[in-house]
């Protein structure tokens, strides 16, 4: 069955639940190891700073849809071994994960804060008529907590570059801290009726142009697109966004793009008078700097910048600089970046942390054991037909990774193979584009990978030991062994490998298959057209689930899915029909949304599942958010309350149903429903003919999501899926 294209209108809204806030690079729920190496890299003690009655959550990968493997309070002591980004690698009493590296500082904090912090008091400064967004983060992409009108008082607490920490009434969010005011503004001024306008000029760089929405936020539809140097009329501004009149069309563009003179035709937004600086990349060895597309952690990934790597700083605003690396100009933390080159031979980590690893299905109900012995003791019972993900098979014992517990299981009951129970409908999507077209557009986007299939040939290596080496001068590596293989990067005299097989070349040269201290890597055009193309993944019951459309409902049993999914899950246990009415209502997939409430309250266990007293004008209510919905590490609880109190959740039905229309906002409203359209958008890239409004850089992210999905559906026997499988010109 094939059904015609309908485009939908792209735009760069990111969904900002945890669950799928991401993590640029969205980590494999494969895991990876924990290198031995940890032990000898060089460290810091640090301390977390977090609001008193907070917590920092320590996660099991770098990312906000990771496990929580503990809650850190005030004043923790934590061992940092790397920076990467907004991540902090720790160790805190036994446990090594990863924290947001904002609340970390070096000296130990008092026992007491908030209280005796200088604040002061502010005004919104903004047209009359218009609003000041107050949001869940510093970031155009945080929850909108409230609508500030011109004159409220506002209590600041912090300002960092464009930002500022304010409290208005009982919500505690950011503004943008230009359109505060220590005096408070006239209440007469800037009459509707006789709204004074101005007229600006668009400037953007020469080629590129300006979005004019017809909503101020990024999610609106698109207007028109305007060149640089083109005239408007500015009616109102509120924020970051003005509302515009150009030629007959009246909508909203961002303020920063708008200028009072007109820029020259020719100076391609002045950026050769402008001066610049350069400066270096300084993370840790093995760790990268995100290079995005806006001065956001929702911006899309441009490239994954090197230690040491030279960067043109253009410009410098709070903690995001503009700078241009190679052919490319985007942004970066300001932190990361110093002006002396650090050496490349500090903080020798060792190795890749990464493994070579296989999914398999158990044919029994099986024990997860903690350590490789039938005495051992076990961390819980795994289900028969469960997908786990297998690293290492020694002695009858496998270790594996399943529903975020690693442990030992027998090897005797373990198999290859996979199979869905329900009734599997299959769909196409025709695209006007072209496999290799669409390969082509990707390779631009800097798409990355973790894979270890990397080669380089064996004369390149001098061999420190029988599996260790450094590279004799600079070598190609490639995605196969032999020149006919593609170029995955070129790495420089002295890199340490780690030889993993030696196999005969294409090329009649012996080669070495390795892994060197790089986590992601750029991938070749082979490995993002292996992803790219349907027919490697939707014969497997399994990896065919990133065709799974994420807007149909799964038609599931309630008492089934109570008794087989939910029971002994906490406040969800019994709730299948709330789920059902949630997936009805907002047209998400019914599983898809249990998978993410499990995820975000630890299977129903947590504060906010259970229900949290929050207190609002001296008044307390009790209040659930089942999918962490603005539940921000540092005040994840309650902030999540807060939001849960502002939506009206008070019930875990109304917490449940509500909060799916945040989980449908983004991708799966923005007609991006499945999981590979999420990674790819192929509709935006026939369109645009770029890539745009992708989830993430990780060319594997799609097929490394459907083991969780996979194993909900396969303790079911009663349930309908809808695969939308795309199919290229």
């Amino acid at each position: 069955m094939k059904k015609s294209i309908v485009i939908p209108t792209l735009c760069l809204a990111v969904l900002s639940t945890p669950a799928f806030e991401k993590a640029v690079h969205a980590a494999s729920p494969t895991g990876t190891k924990i290198s031995s190496s940890d032990s000898t890299t060089k460290s810091v003690t640090k301390y977390v700073n977090v609001d008193a009655n907070s917590s920092l959550l320590l996660r099991s990968k770098p990312s906000t849809s990771a496990s929580t493997l503990d809650r850190l309070k005030r004043g923790t002591a934590v061992t940092v071994y790397s920076i990467s980004g907004n991540w902090a690698k720790v160790k805190v009493d036994g446990k090594t994960g990863y924290v947001s590296a904002e609340y970390l500082v070096t000296t130990k904090p008092s026992s007491s804060t908030g209280s005796s912090s200088s604040t002061t008091t502010k005004y919104v400064n903004v047209d009359k008529g218009s609003h000041l967004i107050l949001r869940s983060t510093a970031s155009t992409s945080g929850s909108v907590l409230a609508s500030l009108n011109p004159g409220t008082s506002v209590t600041v607490i912090s300002t960092s570059g464009a930002w500022s920490k304010v409290k208005a009434g009982s919500q505690t969010g950011y503004v943008h801290s230009e359109y505060l005011t220590t005096t408070k503004p006239s209440s007469t001024s800037s009459s509707s009726s006789t709204t004074k306008t101005t007229t600006k000029y668009v400037n953007v760089d020469k080629g590129s142009h300006l979005i004019l929405r017809s909503t101020a936020s990024t999610s609106g539809s698109v207007l028109a697109s305007l060149d640089p140097g083109t005239s408007v009329t500015v009616l109102s501004t509120s924020g970051e966004w003005s509302k515009v009149q150009v030629g007959s069309k009246t909508g909203y563009v961002h303020t920063e793009y708008l200028t009072t003179t007109k820029p020259s035709s020719t100076s391609n937004s002045s950026s050769s008078t402008t001066k610049t600086t350069t400066k270096y990349v300084n993370v840790d060895k093995g760790s990268h700097l995100i290079l995005r597309s806006t001065a956001s952690t929702s911006g899309s990934v441009l490239a994954s910048l090197n230690p040491g790597t030279s960067v043109t700083v253009i410009s410098t605003s709070g903690e995001w600089s503009k700078v241009q690396v190679g052919n490319k100009t985007g942004y970066v933390h300001t932190e990361y970046l110093t002006s002396t080159k650090p050496s490349t031979s500090d903080d020798q980590s060792g190795n890749s942390d990464s493994e070579q690893t296989v999914t398999k299905y158990t044919t029994a109900d099986l024990n997860l054991r903690k350590s490789n012995s039938t005495s051992s003791s076990v961390i819980t019972v795994i289900p028969k037909g469960t997908a786990v993900t297998v690293y290492s098979e020694t002695n009858g014992w496998a270790r594996v990774t399943v529903n975020g517990n690693t442990g030992y299981v027998s090897t005797k009951y373990l198999t290859g193979g996979a199979t869905l129970n329900g009734k599997v409908t299959t769909v196409e999507q025709d695209y006007d584009i072209s496999l290799s077209q669409l390969t082509n557009i990707e390779m631009k986007a800097s798409p990355q990978t973790d894979t270890n299939n990397r080669y380089v040939r064996s004369d390149a290596v001098k061999k420190t030991s029988s599996t260790t080496g450094t590279l004799d001068g600079s070598w190609n590596v490639r995605d196969g062994a032999g020149t006919n293989y593609d170029v995955a990067e070129t790495l420089p005299s002295g890199t340490s490998v780690t030889i993993l097989d030696t196999v005969a070349g294409t090329d009649g040269h012996t080669w070495y298959k390795i892994s060197y201290n790089k986590t992601w890597k750029n991938a070749t055009a082979n490995e993002v057209e292996y992803y790219l193309n349907p027919k490697n993944f939707i014969n497997d019951p399994v990896s065919s689930l990133q065709f799974l459309k994420l807007s149909t409902t799964a038609n599931i049993d309630v008492n089934e899915v109570n008794q087989k999914i939910l029971a002994g899950k906490g406040t969800l246990a019994g709730k299948a029909q709330s789920f059902i009415t949630a997936a009805k209502t907002y047209g998400v997939n019914e599983l898809y949304l249990i998978s993410h409430a499990l995820l975000e309250t630890g299977n129903g266990t947590s504060q906010l599942a259970k229900g949290y007293p929050y207190t609002y004008k001296g008044k307390t209510y009790t209040v659930y958010n089942m999918y962490g919905i603005g539940a921000y590490d540092g005040n994840a609880v309650e902030d999540g309350a807060a939001y849960a109190y502002s939506q009206g959740w008070f019930s875990p039905e109304a917490a449940i149903i509500g909060g799916a229309r945040f989980i449908a906002n983004g991708y799966i409203s923005a007609g991006q429903d499945t999981l590979y359209a999420m990674r790819w958008n192929p509709s935006g890239a026939a369109t645009y003919g770029y890539a745009t409004h992708q989830y993430a850089t990780d060319i594997g992210w799609a097929y490394k999501q459907v083991n969780e999905i996979y194993n909900l559906y396969n303790l079911l026997d009663s349930y309908s899926i809808t695969l939308e499988v795309p199919n290229y010109k």
